[in-house]
């Protein structure tokens, strides 16, 4: 297969060739230069940037106005501040490098349920007002979903069903096993032979 961006293949490209246009990854698990102080880890996702020292300090201060709590702590070690900070640095970072999408990588992961909403409300406000497109891949499908405009189901590595995220949030399927809601007449979601049966793209 092949991988478009507009209009061009991208699959060979380099890391580098795809920060240069755009592409800009956050991955899973929070990575943050741990010896590095918040400030100075959001400055390391500006260091591709060639429009001046002006326009970088501007972008900081956006980053600095979507996550308040970053500039709180800009002078703190990363490694000293929270997993959701951190995930905020993550994020703050990518957006220093002034993308048109973000790959975000498992943003929920580890994170107490207050802040995955206050991180998901954040990126929302980001695609719509910064107009940043975020590829986001998720395990927790109801929150997914719900900031989703656009949404793949992937089972075993390949797509099963995809849709406009508020028909998948109302697909009998999707609801019963993604989002914990009805199949009371299934006894569990062990039982593999009812599970693939009632999975009808499995079939």
């Amino acid at each position: 297969g092949s991988i478009e961006l507009r209009g061009e293949r991208i699959e060979k490209l380099s890391p580098s060739d795809m920060v240069n246009r755009g592409v800009v990854q956050v991955m899973e698990g929070r990575h943050c230069f741990a010896h590095l102080t918040i400030e100075e880890n959001l400055m390391t996702g500006a260091y591709t940037r060639k429009d001046g020292k002006a326009a970088v300090e501007a972008t900081l201060e956006k980053v600095y106005n979507y996550f308040p709590r970053l500039k709180t702590r800009r002078t703190s070690q990363a490694a000293y501040t929270s997993g959701g900070e951190q995930q905020m640095c993550a994020i703050g970072r990518a957006l220093m490098a002034n993308p048109k999408m973000v790959l975000l990588d498992e943003p929920s992961m580890g994170l107490a349920p207050q802040i995955v909403e206050e991180v998901f409300e954040i990126v929302k406000d980001l695609n719509t007002k910064e107009r940043v497109t975020f590829l986001l891949a998720e395990q927790n499908t109801n929150i997914a979903l719900r900031y989703a405009d656009y949404g793949y189901i992937l089972e075993n590595g390949r797509i099963v069903m995809d849709g406009e995220a508020k028909a998948l949030r109302e697909n009998e399927d999707v609801k019963e096993f993604y989002l914990g809601m009805g199949g009371g007449d299934r006894k569990s979601f062990k039982d593999n032979k009812s599970y693939k049966r009632r999975k009808r793209w499995l079939a």
